[in-house]
């Protein structure tokens, strides 16, 4: 096995500490030397140092969970960091401790045996902080709808049945009056409908008629409709902050903009987590296993056995799978994953052939950043051709199709008329 660091570090890094082994080979065995160090800046300076008197600038840490990053930001400017996914490095239950497993991610790392982990750039990583956040964020507003949508109920008001919206102008308005009254009107709940819910106004009646809910209940109502309200000024604050983060990607979010089913906020949420250095990946395979959208292999004994989808992705392939599902309904403008996809659903089934145009326009995504064209792949002609355009390449297929039967005596020549196609 080839020795790829013939000086380089390991280590396992904890919440308060971290401990390191320094591999050397300068002669035929190589010396170990280990040290415990505070995850306090000063302890990481001083980490830092201690590398650099071995002349070592290749290190190697577990990622367990947020604690490599303050020690990645100390680093980052000097050495190369090379932060490990844990089933690679793992030791075996039984026989570990700190220093046991630091000195055997260092062994690994030394060669060449420990994949390294996609890490962005600083201005990637802080715009990925705050896209995460939004997408928490509204997670936990549908979650205060349902909440709220449930309190009305378990009090008998069955508006959801009538109304496509809960959340509408006109059902927002009953609420809000069901909440601050005692004794509830029919007729003035009507009153509040608005354009075509008034033809539902019988029905309206029926569903608050018998409504019946405590204080106690209209107070918890109220706190979630608080907490609603100030979810979406959460929300709305992001996205003015990364409104501003995302400027100097304007270029790459109008390119990814092209590709049907991306809207600017599912093109932010994509550049965030991947970036724009498609370089990092090698290939768009390797990008779209990064991505949880390529299944693993699993053979033994010359058998293939049945795999899924890794994974991988938490925040990357949800939105590529709400673009997939997007593209799908396209119909006339931008008919190119509708086609695909009805063509896979055939063979695969519905949720087979999402994952499929999920991975096709995370391979598109990566072949246009890589080179910067505007989405046209190479097959587009086919789904999306011009009539005439289509029209002649049928004539042309057509003649040589007559000129095969003639040539194999099948049919003789000018017994067969084109004037139709031609036409």
């Amino acid at each position: 096995m080839k020795l790829t660091y013939p000086i380089c570090c390991g280590f396992d890094v904890h919440k308060t500490f971290l401990v390191a082994t320094i591999i050397t080979s300068e002669y035929v065995m190589p010396h170990y030397y280990q040290k415990w160090f505070s995850t306090f800046y000063n302890g990481l300076v001083a980490f830092k140092k201690w590398l650099l008197e071995y002349d070592c600038k290749d290190v190697c840490m577990e990622s367990t969970g947020k604690y490599w990053v303050p020690v990645w930001n100390v680093l980052e400017d000097s050495c190369h960091v090379v932060i490990a996914n844990p089933k690679w490095v793992s030791a075996v239950k039984g026989n570990k401790d700190d220093k046991k497993d630091s000195k055997w991610i260092g062994n690994l790392f030394r060669m060449g045996l420990v994949p390294s982990s996609y890490i962005p750039s600083k201005d990637i990583r802080i715009l990925r902080e705050f896209t995460r956040s939004r997408s928490k964020l509204v997670s936990m507003r549908s979650s205060e709808k349902n909440r709220f949508q449930n309190a009305f109920t378990v009090c008998n008001l069955t508006l959801d049945a009538v109304v496509s919206d809960m959340f509408g102008k006109s059902a927002t308005d009953i609420e809000n009056y069901l909440l601050d009254t005692d004794a509830v009107d029919p007729e003035h709940c009507v009153s509040l409908l608005r354009c075509s819910l008034k033809k539902k106004a019988s029905d309206v009646v029926e569903a608050v008629s018998d409504f019946n809910m405590t204080p106690e209940q209209k107070e918890r109502g109220r706190i979630v409709q608080e907490h609603f309200a100030d979810i979406d000024h959460r929300i709305a604050q992001l996205d003015e902050i990364i409104g501003d983060l995302v400027a100097e990607y304007e270029g790459q979010i109008s390119l990814l903009c092209t590709i049907p089913g991306i809207d600017r906020r599912t093109a932010i949420t994509i550049l965030s987590e991947i970036g724009t250095d498609m370089s990092q990946f090698g290939s768009s395979k390797r990008l779209c296993s990064w991505a949880g959208l390529a299944p693993a292999s699993n053979q033994s004994a010359g058998k293939k056995k049945s795999v899924r989808i890794s994974r991988a992705g938490v925040y990357l392939k949800p939105a590529l799978v709400e673009a997939a599902h997007a593209a799908v309904k396209s119909t006339e403008k931008q008919p190119y994953y509708r086609i695909k996809f009805e063509r896979l659903m055939k063979r695969r089934g519905k949720k087979r052939a999402t994952i499929a145009i999920a991975r096709m326009i995370l391979t598109a995504i990566y072949d246009m950043l890589s080179t910067g064209e505007v989405f046209n792949p190479s097959d587009l002609k086919k789904f999306d051709m011009p009539e005439d355009l289509e029209r002649k390449q049928t004539l042309s297929s057509a003649k040589e199709a007559i000129k095969l039967l003639v040539s194999l005596g099948l049919v003789p020549a000018g017994s067969i008329s084109l004037d139709a196609l031609a036409g």
